[in-house]
């Protein structure tokens, strides 16, 4: 029974070396996250499938995404980042909406790959 179970886990893991993730930001708040995907146009491909209307897509290996925007005005500023770390790409998508302009800026997503 414990050989069955390993063999599960190992094979239905993707390998963090190869993980991909991808982040889709579009306007009014739209977004779509993927993660841990074998190849990055993968990850782009179903953030993209996510996201409502008209998105840009930004793809991430071993890194974290995070969008933010303004709570006032959800269709206004926005900023987002993406850094290997979790909190740095927070604060810098937040200082990025507030760059633009934002008034009450907040993290609407994010999303980390395999080892972001």
């Amino acid at each position: 029974m414990l050989v069955g179970a390993a063999r599960v886990a190992t094979t239905g893991a993707i390998s963090p070396a190869h993980a991909a993730g991808a982040f889709a930001i579009g306007q009014c708040a739209a977004y779509g996250q993927a993660f841990d995907y074998p190849a990055e146009h993968l990850a782009k491909a179903a953030a993209l499938k996510q996201c409502k209307g008209e998105c840009t897509a930004v793809t991430m290996k071993k890194a974290c995404a995070a969008f933010a925007v303004d709570l006032t005005n959800p269709c206004g500023p926005h900023g987002y980042a993406v850094r290997p770390k979790i909190s740095a790409s927070l604060n810098e998508a937040t200082r990025e909406c507030y760059k633009y302009g934002g008034k009450e800026c907040v993290i609407r997503a994010w999303v980390c790959d395999a080892k972001g």
